[in-house]
């Protein structure tokens, strides 16, 4: 069977809570990613940022250039451990509507699973080229 560790991103591109919000929005824009893991300086998964959490942005109506992520981000993050199989990994992004699921070590960020990334590794499943 398949681990998610096969297919998942390990170069995971994080932020910190304490980071000014707009930061975090153009990193999102700019590397053309859906969620952004939240870490502290030890690498602990302790949240993640969404496209979806930003979107309230439009919608305020004072500047809310002072907010950092910790104020946007969803603290309660579901992610797998590093042995987990593909299909866990393929049921939880199906069922959960998730984009990205973290893939973590003891509760430290090890790597990032998205829908890409397990579409690729389908084919890969399945003995089909890329």
């Amino acid at each position: 069977m398949f681990k998610v560790m096969n297919i998942a991103t390990k170069m995971v591109i994080t932020t910190r809570p304490e980071a000014p919000i707009y930061d975090a929005v153009r990193t999102l824009a700019n590397r053309n990613i859906t969620d952004l893991p939240v870490v502290d300086a030890d690498l602990n998964l302790v949240g993640i940022l969404s496209e979806k959490d930003v979107l309230e942005l439009l919608t305020e109506t004072r500047d809310r250039a002072e907010q950092t992520v910790a104020d946007y981000m969803s603290k309660d993050v579901f992610s797998l451990d590093v042995d987990a199989n593909l299909i866990d990994l393929c049921d939880c992004l199906v069922s959960g509507n998730l984009r990205s699921v973290p893939i973590t070590d003891h509760g430290k960020l090890h790597a990032i699973a998205s829908r890409g990334d397990v579409i690729q590794g389908i084919l890969r499943v399945k003995n089909q080229a890329l």
